[in-house]
């Protein structure tokens, strides 16, 4: 038997930056499982303050981002960009200490969502629709046993998703590498500790001990580190609609590790919700890779 090497494997950038994206997902709601025993220990905003403080340290020690490097327009980028993580960090965390974990996410989805529908084009933006079915579905609102107050940390989450795909795009494009992840979870973790306040802190440094640290530090790795890098990466290769559409996997993704995790079973609605929001995950991903920009026509001065 011959074997014929036919060169070097190759991912298509939408492939590449698709698994970027699940792989992120994945990290996102084992983080959010985690965290919610840690909830219990020290708070919502306590939990989201740890997480976001540890990851700051973690990323400004290995990046080491120098601001000197930065244009003008890509360092408020990243700025801006913190003060949406952190709030957003925030608010879901908080979504996720009253709601089912499936639930917070397809409700915060909802701001994915609408980034794709403003920026798809063409059959690109029918892919947004069944996603939208999915969340339904997911969330069953018939029911009316949803927290109102969940909701709507769940529903300003969402908004601030949507600003963060918007907002991580525009500094993956303007700074190299991740020191504009590292400038904004710098500033995320200032914004974090100025809106948690004096009482959150001392809730969290009077449970502080070795084995909290520890956790702390693992569980900023697992959320935010890794994916946030994730995502960046991803977005560098995929267009926002593609990205905010292929994010409907997220809630199935919840769902299903709060069953495994939190054993948090789901209804026969929430099943064909994922069903749903997996066809439009897929879709996203076959029709939504970046068209790179053109290179400047080469003028020639000789005569």
């Amino acid at each position: 038997m011959t074997v014929v090497f036919t060169g070097p494997v190759t991912f298509s950038p939408n492939r590449s930056g698709a698994a970027f994206a699940v792989v992120s997902m994945v990290c996102v709601q084992l983080g959010l499982a985690v965290s919610v025993g840690l909830i219990d220990r020290i708070g919502a905003e306590g939990a989201a303050w740890l997480r976001l403080v540890c990851a700051a340290a973690i990323l400004l020690v290995l990046v080491r981002p120098r601001i000197t490097t930065f244009s003008r327009s890509g360092l408020i980028a990243a700025i801006a960009l913190g003060a949406v993580t952190a709030a957003l960090t925030l608010l879901f965390m908080a979504a996720v200490a009253r709601l089912p974990l499936g639930t917070a996410s397809a409700l915060e989805f909802l701001g994915p969502l609408g980034v794709a529908v403003a920026r798809a084009r063409g059959r690109a933006r029918l892919w947004p629709l069944p996603a939208a079915v999915g969340v339904v579905l997911l969330t069953e609102p018939w029911l009316g046993r949803i927290d109102l107050l969940g909701v709507g940390f769940a529903l300003g989450a969402a908004v601030c998703w949507a600003a963060y795909i918007l907002l991580t795009q525009r500094v993956g494009d303007e700074v190299s590498g991740l020191r504009g992840l590292a400038v904004s979870m710098a500033v995320a973790g200032v914004v974090a500790t100025a809106a948690v306040g004096v009482g959150a802190g001392a809730t969290v440094f009077s449970h502080v001990d070795v084995g909290l640290v520890v956790f702390g530090i693992g569980l900023a790795i697992l959320l935010p580190v890794v994916p946030f890098s994730l995502e960046m990466l991803a977005l560098r290769r995929l267009t926002t609609a593609a990205f905010g559409t292929l994010m409907s996997l997220e809630p199935a993704i919840a769902l299903l590790i709060g069953l495994v995790a939190l054993h948090q079973v789901p209804g026969v609605a929430a099943v064909v919700g994922i069903a749903f929001v997996v066809a439009a995950g897929i879709g996203a991903e076959r029709s939504g890779s970046r068209v790179p920009a053109e290179p400047a026509p080469v003028v020639s001065t000789c005569g």
